[in-house]
């Protein structure tokens, strides 16, 4: 079956890498995600990923210590960057040559961000990691992972949560909380969902730029997705979402 998409930006919040526990990073989920990823890869689909580093540290976590928000989403940066070499080494281990880019400078252990270099390494058959964000303070890594996808002319932008899509409210809290099939950008960005970021959103509606949420942690979610499935919960303009 030829794939929905050519390529795909996958954005992971650094949550998801932790598995049942808020902090760290499970080695049985480093693993599965890679084995995924690894799996549409190989059905022919260019993949590129930015990570969170939430499991790790937020910047605004900084505030409660005292710590500056510049430097405490500096700080986050960095996590971003642990995770990509985490995920790096999983997806090699499946033998799926990959890079790391990075928005701020660490030579020594990943490449910088160049568009038209992570446009080359896709086309060439690598898996491109994103990290520290845009490199710039106050901007969240889902607006990074909308400004990247665009950058990179991605056909879709996926964020993997822990949840099955979009709800009305918080389904962690809520039994009755209702699941968005499809939503439009205005209407997500004029209900104030928190599933992304509304910057990113927005980003993405500029450029009609088509996004999906959806639960990664349920297999084979990612490769009915590449496959034509309409699994999870779809933004974009209303003409455009599956019915």
């Amino acid at each position: 079956m030829k794939p929905r998409f050519k390529r795909v930006l996958l954005k992971l919040g650094g949550e998801t890498l932790s598995g049942e526990g808020n902090l760290g990073i499970s080695n049985e989920v480093l693993q599965e995600f890679a084995e995924q990823i690894c799996a549409i890869h190989a059905a022919g689909v260019q993949v590129a990923l930015v990570l969170g580093g939430g499991n790790i540290f937020r910047g605004s976590q900084g505030i409660q210590l005292g710590i500056d928000r510049t430097t405490g989403d500096h700080m986050g940066m960095l996590a971003t960057l642990i995770n990509c070499l985490a995920f790096q080494s999983a997806i090699e281990k499946n033998g799926i040559p990959t890079r790391v880019q990075s928005a701020i400078s660490m030579s020594q252990i990943a490449e910088p961000y160049i568009r038209r270099r992570a446009i080359r390494h896709l086309e060439k058959g690598r898996i491109v990691l994103f990290a520290a964000g845009t490199g710039n303070p106050y901007f969240s890594t889902d607006t990074a992972a909308s400004l990247r996808a665009m950058e990179i002319d991605a056909n879709v932008f996926l964020k993997g949560t822990k949840v099955d899509g979009i709800f009305n409210k918080d389904p962690k809290k809520h039994s009755d909380a209702e699941l968005f099939r499809s939503i439009s950008y205005m209407d997500y960005i004029n209900q104030r969902l928190s599933a992304l970021d509304t910057t990113a959103v927005s980003l993405c509606m500029d450029n009609q730029l088509p996004m999906v949420v959806f639960n990664i942690y349920k297999k084979e979610n990612l490769k009915k997705l590449i496959n034509g499935d309409n699994i999870g919960t779809w933004i974009g303009q209303p003409k455009d979402l599956p019915a």
